[in-house]
């Protein structure tokens, strides 16, 4: 019987998950109503993601799959059939999650969406073609104005007349040889390789090629008689090659020109779809390669700080001699070519850089080949010269990353590279005739220039007519659309270029839910995880409105989702809980958000009802009026930023707000980060486009707790990562029967041979290939997925071996080490972050980003504070609960009561309210953003009704303080 209906023949009106078992869920029974909005919810770790993702999303996903043949599955793989007892009324199921959209570089929003295939397509039929030269419209050409530009090459100029028959195309092409030989020419040019016709038989057919024949070999004179011949050549080339010719200049670059569009002696290729793709040789810049920038060695990185001195280590590849040998004695030829620098050339050594002349820096970036002119800047007079014959640092490194065949080189070498835009095509990725095809004085690339707002009004307000309207309108009718959608879900300030691994995976999530959108499909189900990720509250109703089109027309969503605005919004809530962990993974309250907030278990329900709340601070640190100590970035202009100086002070908890794509990333992670991690901790990222900073003198170190993995291996978990681990290997190589036996520390590791495993290298599991069916991994027979040995595993403390002490939650071990101040000092800033639930030895690989996030912040909350570091977070309620938040705002709190400075970038409400300090950007994203809207105490924030953030911020607040405020 069909599961998706009932026992009668039915259809089902809910999703029927029983017995449901995955990770921590604890046997549960539910029912999800289907055609409705249902949000999941309930604390980090309550079982969420296993019920949502990991069984109905699994399931559904797997059924798919083992409808397609074993030749299909193959290629795909199977997910692994999660653990229930039944599953019933399961619809067609598309997962929505947050990941990156792309790690190709060569991605773009607009090829993400598709968008620019149908812009490509747009072009290619109603673009008209402009001269590069003199502008105008191009208009047919002939074989005349072919043979008069050849003309004015150089006499003896050795040229290839060719007519192009095959581009691009697979296949042996052996009868098109045959016919060749058979009309009499004698030879061919085949990917870009001339040949003798009577030596080619055919090609290999799973390759592209690109043949030519070869009509004509000439050098170039003056005369009538060759004047003919090279007429007769030409007219011969337009007729075997359709109209077009390709001319090759011996040394140089092929001419191509055609009857059909020519302009100032320049013939152009005829549009087509494929001419406007940087991923195609036909259209991509050839400088490039279609990518627009350059990987090119960045003086900034070679030398980060130019107040030191050579000696001092201002050229950091040079570093290491002085640290070496401190009077440079005799060394390799490293240590003699600085000594030849600093005797023969007289460059000083231990004068800062940037007070050097500019002279000696030319030298060592750059080199000289012969002589250089000394030049005194100052009077600007010639004080002598010096002959070298030095490469130069930045042309010297740049060969050996070429030449290295060592990756742990290459990586060295490519810390100090950095992407600047191509010279040739100035980052627009196209060739010159391709950017000169416009619609309304606009080309292909100016349009993927412009924001989703402005493209969007651009096709809207498009005005053709005749023939070009005709062939436009369902062109226009679809990008139209498409950018109508990712409009609504609140991605209005993305430009069509914007890469695609620069995207966030809130970005990445909603750009597919806009997809899903057009898509009008129905009898979806839909599982989003947490899709407002990133999003201001102004765009919350946007994506609000999107998820409710989907349910009207006739789908199912379940949401995984902590925004209040969302919770109430939805038809349907399943608060899991009560705890996390072991202690979660069941079905606490479930209903609609009315029906939630009375029922007393439920703790989403207290935060709804009011019962439980995040207070507003009494009080907030104060920022003195005058000699507060400040970190300010001055004339910041990178990406959309407009030059305001931004001040953040110092020793306060400080939030950056404002819409998606005002520019708090862009100033926080691609200006401030990078550059205090240049000055205090040696880095050597790239700095985005500011006049300067004031106030690093302030700080000793900066901190940068991002969401990436803490590991990519399963061997990397909690326990290595905090450190935890090492204490807790101290302790077991301390009992009196590790003694006994000799067992040291590194007996209890499962990296290293001695105490672990052999048979599975202390992976405690192996993997099976099931060719087309999906990997096993299987417990390994020897150690049972201990990871360890038997010798080993006798050894315990309290009755647990090192791996029971590994398979413990956070929450567990801290009880099970009460007694040891190192380990449960460590264990301690893990359940203050909200990670009791968490296992110790539970791989990296299955950490979520925000667990990830808040692993780091315990670990730093464990070393001593200095009192002058500031912490750097990008939204760290990413995942969190509003009891979660709770527990990370006293975590943050504490880290400023020490001194330190706590820098967020966030949108919610709670945190931003909780802060001492706000800095609010916008008021729009794209262009439209980039300023500093308002800055100050939440309250004056709030008073201050500019932008978008003080309204939502004002409910928050009480309106008698804002009164107090304003008195």
């Amino acid at each position: 019987m069909d599961e998706t209906m009932d026992t009668k023949g039915v259809e089902l009106d809910a999703v029927l998950v029983k017995g449901a078992r995955e990770h921590n869920l604890k046997n549960i029974d539910i029912a999800i109503p289907k055609k409705k909005l249902v949000v999941v919810t309930g604390v980090s770790g309550s079982g969420k993601s296993s019920l949502a993702f990991d069984t109905i999303y699994a399931e559904g996903q797997r059924r798919y799959v083992e409808s397609l043949s074993a030749y299909a599955r193959q290629f795909i793989g199977q997910m692994e059939k999660p653990k229930y007892e039944t599953i019933r009324g399961l619809s067609p199921t598309i997962s929505i999650e947050q990941k990156a959209a792309s790690k190709n570089p060569r991605s773009t929003v607009g090829t993400i969406t598709e968008i620019y295939d149908y812009l490509r397509v747009l072009f290619a039929r109603v673009g008209e073609q402009h001269c590069i030269k003199c502008g105008k419209k191009v208009g047919r050409g002939d074989a005349e104005s072919m043979v008069k530009q050849i003309l004015e090459l150089p006499p003896a100029t050795k040229i290839l007349i060719l007519a192009p028959l095959v581009e691009n195309r697979k296949g042996e092409h052996k009868d098109l040889f045959e016919q060749l030989r058979n009309d009499g020419f004698g030879r061919v040019r085949i990917d870009g390789v001339v040949h003798e016709l009577e030596d080619v038989q055919g090609l290999a057919k799973n390759k592209k090629h690109n043949i030519e024949v070869v009509v004509d070999r000439l050098a170039i004179k003056k005369g009538e008689e060759f004047r003919k011949r090279l007429t007769d050549s030409v007219e011969t080339a337009l007729k075997s090659g359709s109209g077009e010719i390709i001319l090759h200049v011996v040394g140089r670059e092929d001419i191509r020109m055609s009857e059909a569009r020519s302009c100032c002696g320049i013939a152009y290729p005829e549009p087509e779809p494929s001419l406007f793709s940087f991923n195609s040789p036909l259209g991509m810049c050839p400088e490039c390669n279609g990518i627009g920038t350059h990987l090119v060695m960045d003086e900034e990185k070679i030398v980060p700080d130019p107040s030191l001195t050579i000696r001092q280590g201002a050229v950091v590849p040079w570093k290491n001699y002085f640290l070496k040998q401190e009077d440079l004695g005799a060394g390799g030829w490293g240590v003699s070519q600085l000594l030849a620098m600093e005797e023969q050339w007289g460059i000083d050594f231990d004068t800062p850089w940037e007070q050097m002349d500019l002279w000696m820096k030319e030298i060592i970036l750059f080199g000289s080949n012969g002589k250089t002119l000394v030049v005194d800047w100052n009077s600007k007079s010639v004080k002598g010269e010096v002959t070298t014959s030095f490469e130069g640092l930045v042309h010297e490194m740049m060969r050996r990353y070429h030449q290295s065949h060592s990756e742990r080189r290459k990586k060295w070498y490519a810390s100090f590279m950095s992407s600047k835009r191509c010279r040739s095509c100035e980052g627009r990725r196209l060739k010159p005739e391709v950017l000169n095809i416009l619609i309304d004085g606009v080309s292909i690339i100016d349009v993927t220039a412009m924001t989703i707002t402005q493209a969007h009004g651009f096709i809207r307000d498009l005005d053709l007519s005749g023939n070009r309207r005709v062939i436009a309108e369902e062109l226009v009718k679809e990008i139209g659309d498409r950018l109508g959608f990712l409009v609504n879900v609140g991605l209005d300030y993305l430009t069509l270029d914007r890469s695609g691994p620069t995207l966030s995976g809130g970005e990445s999530q909603r750009i597919r839910l806009a997809s899903q959108v057009g898509s009008e499909l129905t009898g979806v189900l839909y599982i989003l995880d947490e899709p407002s990720i990133g999003l201001h509250q102004r765009d919350n109703v946007k994506l609000l409105k999107t998820l409710c089109h989907l349910r009207d027309i006739g789908n199912s969503l379940i949401v995984v989702e902590h925004d209040q605005e969302t919770i109430e919004c939805a038809d349907w809530v399943v608060d899991m809980g009560p705890g996390a962990g072991h202690l979660g993974g069941q079905v606490v309250a479930e209903g609609t958000p009315d029906s939630l907030m009375d029922q007393p278990h439920s703790l989403t329900g207290d935060y709804l009802s009011g019962r439980r709340a995040i207070e507003v601070p009494e009080t907030r640190r104060p920022v003195k009026k005058k000699g507060h100590p400040r970190v300010v970035v001055k004339g910041a202009v990178e990406n959309n930023l407009k030059g305001d100086d931004v001040a953040v002070p110092l020793g306060l908890f400080v939030a950056v707000t404002g819409v998606s794509g005002a520019g708090k990333s862009t100033l926080i992670n691609q200006i401030l980060y990078p550059a205090l991690s240049r000055r205090l901790n040696g880095g050597t990222m790239q700095v985005g486009r500011h006049k300067k900073i004031e106030g690093l003198e302030h700080l000793d170190k900066v901190i940068n707790i991002d969401q990436r993995p803490i590991g990519r291996t399963p061997r990397s978990n909690p326990a290595t990562y905090t450190k935890v681990f090492d204490h807790i290997r101290d302790l077991f190589a301390m009992l009196p029967e590790s003694q006994a036996r000799g067992y040291k520390k590194g007996r209890y590791s499962f990296n290293v041979k001695g105490g672990r495993c052999e048979t599975c290298c202390g992976d405690g599991f192996l993997k099976v290939e099931m060719h087309f069916l999906a990997d096993v991994y299987v417990p390994c027979e020897s150690c049972k997925g201990k990871r360890f040995n038997e010798a080993t595993l006798e050894i315990k403390y309290n009755g647990h071996s090192i791996s029971d002490v590994l398979d413990l939650s956070v929450r567990q071990a801290r009880d099970l080490f009460e007694n040891h101040p190192k380990i449960t000092a460590i264990l301690d800033t893990l359940l203050d972050v909200g990670l009791g639930y968490i296992k110790l030895g539970q791989a990296a690989t299955t950490l979520s980003g925000g667990e990830a996030q808040r692993i780091k912040l315990a670990r730093e909350l464990s070393k001593r504070s200095t009192g002058r570091t500031l912490y750097i977070l990008d939204e760290p309620t990413t995942g969190l609960h509003f009891e979660d938040v709770r527990k990370l705002l006293e975590v943050l709190q504490r880290l400023t009561e020490g001194g330190n400075t706590v820098l967020v970038i966030e949108h919610n409400l709670d945190v931003i309210k909780s802060a001492d300090w706000i800095v609010d950007m916008g008021p729009d994203g794209g262009e439209g953003g980039g300023r500093v809207v308002v800055a100050g105490t939440p309250e004056q924030v709030a008073a201050s009704g500019k932008g978008y953030t003080a309204p939502f911020l004002a409910d928050m607040l009480h309106v008698d303080g804002l009164k107090k405020l304003a008195n």
